[in-house]
């Protein structure tokens, strides 16, 4: 494993897990890897268990799914859904640029874009007995890009997601990071404590949006043009899950999904998502969100803050 460049703060990278030491089989998994390796600050929320590599820029990950996940389930927690096959797969990016990359623990990862395809949703049902939690494996190839002082700045991670001997799902990945410092000069003195989240509007029925709990919920009821409006709760423990300064890319991916799955009052459930971050969404000023439904199977969804589109998704819905 390439050398940790150490900071103030960051752990001895010596203490860092070595590649391959922490993946175990289905059954056997006793931990998570470090929270702080996967940018989640709970134990909980903490899906993968380990790592090895198996060759030049290729890994075998494994992962543990609770067997209710608190947001990525059906209201009935039947199933899982894509959005945790993207969290696990953006934890597994995260992991291995700090681990196998050299990229530093406090450099600030930016999501441009993630493809998240389920093309049989009833393999991500999730037992009603089961003897074990699910134990998915991830195969990932990491392509590292705009190299710096001989380290990566940028990964593309194509990853298939297998439950068993079968592939439940394909995952494409691409992220960036770049230096605290610079991040604080491009962020212009916004920080978790400095900027208040605008004001929480009323939530949608939660069955109109496929979930259980009026918490879970992301939209507001339509607004002028009929566009949603997008409700960011900085307490919500799962798109919290620690102090952020702009809006996480999961909670607009989250968006996209209910906003999809308003025009079927909730009955039809994403299977694929194709998604672009095009800049920070901050949390002081409302995002709308809007919908093109030119195909009734895959659906067009854009996010608006002032006059910038922040973020667009094409999602796929399930067949009637």
């Amino acid at each position: 494993m390439p050398h940790v460049r150490q900071r103030a703060g960051d752990p001895n990278p010596a203490s860092l897990p070595k590649s391959g030491e922490l993946l175990g089989q289905a059954g056997s998994l006793t931990t998570t890897v470090p929270c702080r390796l996967v940018h989640r600050a709970a134990v909980a929320e903490t899906l993968i268990t380990g790592w090895r590599r198996t060759g030049a820029d290729r890994f075998t990950l494994s992962a543990q799914w609770p067997r209710i996940h608190p947001v990525y389930a059906s209201p009935d927690r039947t199933a899982y859904e894509p959005l945790l096959v993207a969290e696990t797969v953006r934890q597994c990016g995260a992991l291995l640029a700090h681990a196998e990359y050299g990229v530093p623990l406090d450099d600030r990862f930016v999501l441009h874009g993630l493809r998240v395809a389920v093309p049989r949703p009833d393999r991500l049902a999730v037992e009603a007995a089961p003897a074990a939690p699910a134990a998915p494996v991830v195969g990932v190839a990491v392509t590292p890009r705009r190299h710096r002082g001989g380290r990566p700045t940028a990964l593309t991670c194509v990853a298939d997601v297998r439950l068993g001997d079968e592939r439940v799902a394909t995952v494409h990945l691409d992220v960036s990071w770049t230096r605290e410092s610079v991040y604080r000069r491009l962020r212009g003195g916004r920080t978790p404590g400095a900027v208040p989240a605008a004001s929480l509007p009323p939530a949608l029925p939660p069955a109109a949006v496929g979930r259980a709990l009026a918490a879970d919920v992301v939209l507001a009821p339509p607004g002028p043009a009929r566009r949603l409006r997008l409700r960011v709760d900085t307490a919500h423990p799962v798109f919290f899950d620690h102090p952020l300064d702009h809006i996480p890319g999961m909670l607009l991916l989250e968006a996209a999904g209910q906003a999809a799955r308003v025009g079927t009052a909730g009955r039809r459930s994403p299977v694929s998502f194709h998604a672009f971050f095009r800049r920070y969404a901050e949390l002081d000023r409302p995002v709308w969100v809007e919908v093109r439904d030119d195909d009734r199977t895959v659906l067009q969804v854009r996010a608006v803050q002032g006059e910038s589109t922040v973020f667009e998704c094409a999602v796929e819905l399930a067949e009637p």
